[in-house]
């Protein structure tokens, strides 16, 4: 029987016709939240600046373009040959020392690059302890030796490696650790070595969580802003602060926020170019134990010398420096004021973590009731904010609310004869804004991949139980994931405590944060005192490094297996 022309036209404009739940309008309208910055951006790209652009492309913009890519550059390799060279020895390798470093390599990450920038810089200067130790050995006067500056180009590149490199170690580690033993054992019954068999077949394999392991870093640099200003380092992020700040030019550094952003778009589409259409299956889904290399003498020590340096530089000196120079001084207003910076940095990573949690679990349980393109999308808008750098989303946050409080002081004036002030651009809210923005895309990676894993078959009994959808995420699925959503809110909630650059650019009058408290005496050059704050943000940052290590334990199926490792002497 043939269906009427009618009924066919109809049966396909309902197909075509987006069906918009409640869910679908609340995952469009937490993207539409999120991409308010970017809009804000891309709209004064095309004002006119009444010639302070050109006056920026003539003078600085070629130094920062040219500094901002040699940082990339050169912190993407730096992080790539030391994350995947340790994780390739963590997990294929057996020498002493090898399990604490499997969690100790994660340690750099609890140091924002500010932090480590303040600690080197008071440890190697010309009046530090360092210098002033070989001057009186030697004998020697300022002038009479060469020692490289830490406070360069140079030395904010291998810092920042030093702080970043964890994220390449981390995703490598667990991609060598998913490798199929089979794969393996088929290089070496090709006659491969370790190398070749590095080199040839667990690089290539790894190669989708190497290029995400770079990305995150060279994002993590782009949105750098404490370290390169305090080493005077011009980077797009700084020229957007002094732009702002310094000139009093929104629209100028609006459009060199913009040119960010391009960066930032650049470095995804390299990553989705690098893989192109290849993918990536496991061929079996039985795992043995992987073989191990065991070193002896020499190589041992190297491999011990491998990993113990990068945990030397990017944790422990710093760490230990920051903490005598706490105790030795401190802050100066350790104490009542103190207590204040520390709790407002508390309420307002407490409050933001909430909230992001919270929309991420909206976002993710509206995909999986409504998993059309058209939410697909919205929620891959909504999860861009980790992308892009702080500074780019304050810029984008501060101008419409600043225009917000303009217009509505403008109303009251004309109205009532009365001026309100700067109610939202002035406050707390536009911080918890950003940061919201900012971070909200790792709350829902961590919510996404625990949702993921509840079956479809629990949704449709509780619906057949009588549950509506919205009881179902309360009653059902929140119960489950309740681990999963105090990491995200704890990843969150340490992310908030060392942001800088959207915190430095949206904080209210008089209002300081630990990090925002540790930037202005380390710019004073008060780098004792601000080892005080740094100190207290390192302790804060150890909170996910423990999450990150037990998760990394049990991250291999066939890990319990009572099959044994074998091992091949070198």
């Amino acid at each position: 029987m043939s269906i009427p022309a009618s009924a066919r036209l109809t049966a396909l404009s309902r197909r075509l016709t987006p069906h918009f739940s409640a869910w679908t309008l609340l995952i469009l309208l937490i993207a539409m939240i999120v991409a308010l910055p970017v809009l804000a951006i891309l709209f004064h790209v095309f004002l006119p600046t009444e010639g302070v652009w050109s006056h920026l492309a003539s003078t600085v913009l070629g130094r920062y373009l040219s500094n901002t890519l040699f940082l990339a550059v050169t912190v993407g390799i730096g992080t790539l040959v030391i994350g995947t060279g340790t994780a390739w020895l963590v997990v294929m390798c057996r020498f002493p020392g090898k399990r604490l470093f499997e969690w100790a390599l994660l340690l750099p990450l609890a140091v924002p690059t500010y932090v480590i920038a303040y600690a080197y810089t008071d440890f190697l200067q010309v009046a530090g302890p360092l210098q002033t130790w070989l001057r009186e050995m030697m004998g020697w006067s300022f002038g009479d030796y060469y020692f490289p500056d830490i406070r360069s180009l140079g030395g904010a590149a291998t810092l920042i490696t030093m702080v970043l490199y964890p994220y390449v170690y981390l995703l490598a580690r667990a991609s060598f650790l998913e490798q199929s033993v089979c794969m393996l054992d088929v290089g070496r019954t090709l006659g491969r070595g370790p190398w070749r068999l590095f080199f040839t077949v667990a690089v290539p394999l790894a190669r989708p969580a190497l290029v995400g392991g770079v990305s995150l870093a060279l994002m993590e640099t782009l949105n750098e802003f404490g370290a390169v200003q305090f080493f005077g380092v011009d980077t797009f992020t700084t020229g957007i602060y002094r732009t702002w700040f310094g000139m009093g030019e929104q629209v100028a550094a609006a459009q060199l926020a913009a040119c960010l952003l391009l960066f930032v778009i650049a470095l995804v589409l390299l990553e989705r170019w690098t893989r192109g259409k290849r993918e990536y299956f496991h061929t079996s889904s039985r795992y043995q134990q992987l073989p191990e290399y065991r070193l002896h003498g020499w190589r041992a020590l190297g491999a011990v010398a491998a990993c113990l340096l990068p945990v030397l530089i990017g944790f422990l000196i710093p760490s230990g420096l920051l903490a005598h120079l706490a105790i030795e001084q401190g802050d100066s207003l350790l104490g009542v004021q103190f207590l204040e910076f520390a709790g407002n940095s508390l309420v307002l990573a407490t409050i933001a973590s909430l909230i992001a949690v919270a929309m991420a679990v909206l976002l993710s349980y509206g995909v999986r009731l409504d998993s059309s393109p058209l939410t697909r999308n919205a929620t891959r808008i909504a999860s861009l904010g980790y992308a892009i750098p702080g500074s780019v989303v304050a810029v984008g946050i501060l101008i419409p609310f600043a225009w917000l409080d303009d217009t509505l002081n403008r109303w009251l004036q004309a109205n009532y004869g009365m001026i309100a002030g700067l109610i939202f651009s002035g406050s707390a809210f536009i911080l918890i804004y950003a940061y919201v923005v900012r971070f909200l895309a790792v709350s829902f990676n961590a919510v996404e991949a625990s949702l993921g894993k509840v079956t479809p078959s629990m949704d449709a009994a509780a619906r057949t139980l009588g549950q509506s959808a919205g009881g179902t995420l309360r009653r059902v699925h929140t119960p489950i994931m309740r681990g999963s959503l105090l990491a995200a809110g704890i990843l969150v909630f340490v992310d908030v405590m060392k942001e800088l650059p959207a915190t430095i650019i949206l904080r209210p009058f008089n209002f300081d944060t630990l990090a925002v408290r540790a930037h202005n005496l380390a710019s004073d050059e008060r780098l004792a005192e601000a080892a005080t704050s740094s100190l207290a943000i390192v302790v804060v940052g150890i909170l996910p490094v423990i999450l990150l290590s037990i998760a990394m334990r049990k991250s291999r199926p066939g890990n319990n297996t009572s099959t044994g490792r074998k091992d091949e002497h070198l």
